[in-house]
């Protein structure tokens, strides 16, 4: 059965215009089940190249000179004073990639003129992060809203378990009880992903036995019955803004922020680099610029 991408190239060569042969490869990406986002991002940043040549130039035209100008056409501000950021650059430099490296790869153009345009890579500034000291307060006050007249455990642990396992916000929301096997021997959380797709990001993290304890008192107060935190995404970021308040820390106490300490204190151990890695659930890929990142956070908090 030939699929819509397939009929949508088929008459694609060197002469057909870049307009048409951009629509042929919007039908391509979604063919692939690339999210709508994806390519809406792609065509957006396409729709800038058939501005910058004639609209009638063909694909087979098109040079590796050609590409640079544009690319400086944009990082000059397009002539009207609306330069690319750094990180729009590279996105558009991806695009343009891509789109090339798939008419090459299908035979309708005799030579790729973008595989020799350099990538741009944009690093984002380093995360806020709690140095030791307030790592350590947050946690004390935590553990303070557990005890007393009106204990409430659930701040507790739902701190110290982001802090000791660096899982996502979306992560965190997934858990349901059969997730966590706490036995006498090994105690860890396993980290589940409803979505085939999403399988690879599956894996076990240990948790300690002080969190496993308090996680007990934690199921005799509240009683969840299926999800392990059955609230809405912001009243769990409440929960951790109240935390930072009561400690009398002035930083965002986040998801995101327990996540790098998390991992910013795996690096400070000098625990194994894959192992980190694998533990935050993320790609070779993604893990260059976190590795870098944490490299810099661990020369600031020695």
């Amino acid at each position: 059965m030939i699929s819509n991408s397939d009929q949508a190239s088929a008459h694609i060569n060197r002469s057909t215009s870049l307009p048409s042969s951009i629509q042929a490869w919007k039908i391509y990406l979604m063919d692939q089940d690339k999210s709508e986002y994806t390519v809406k991002a792609f065509m957006g940043d396409m729709s800038l190249l058939t501005r910058f040549f004639p609209p009638d130039i063909t694909i087979g035209e098109i040079t590796t000179n050609d590409l640079n100008r544009f690319i400086e056409w944009l990082e000059n501000g397009r002539g009207k004073g609306i330069p690319c950021s750094a990180k729009s650059l590279a996105r558009r430099i991806t695009s343009i990639k891509s789109f090339f490296r798939w008419l090459s790869e299908n035979g309708r153009i005799s030579a790729d003129p973008a595989e020799s345009i350099v990538q741009r890579s944009v690093i984002s500034p380093l995360p806020e992060v709690l140095n030791s000291e307030e790592r350590k307060k947050v946690l004390e006050t935590a553990q303070g809203m557990s005890e007393g007249l009106n204990p409430d455990v659930r701040p507790y642990v739902l701190l110290k378990l982001l802090l000791e396992t660096g899982i996502k916000k979306s992560e965190c929301l997934n858990i349901k009880l059969p997730h966590f096997i706490l036995g006498n021997g090994e105690k860890y959380l396993f980290v589940r992903y409803p979505d085939q797709k999403d399988r690879n990001k599956e894996r076990k993290i240990p948790v300690s036995d002080v969190w496993a304890i308090k996680y007990q008192e934690y199921l005799e107060q509240y009683g969840p019955k299926d999800w392990v935190f059955p609230w809405s995404p912001r009243r769990l970021e409440y929960i951790l803004e109240d935390i930072c308040k009561a400690a009398g820390i002035e930083k965002h106490l986040s998801f995101s922020m327990c996540r790098w300490n998390s991992a910013l204190d795996d690096w400070m151990e000098g625990i194994n680099r894959d192992k980190i890695r694998q533990k935050l659930g993320v790609s070779k890929i993604q893990w260059r610029e976190i590795s870098m990142k944490l490299k810099k956070l661990g020369a600031e908090y020695k």
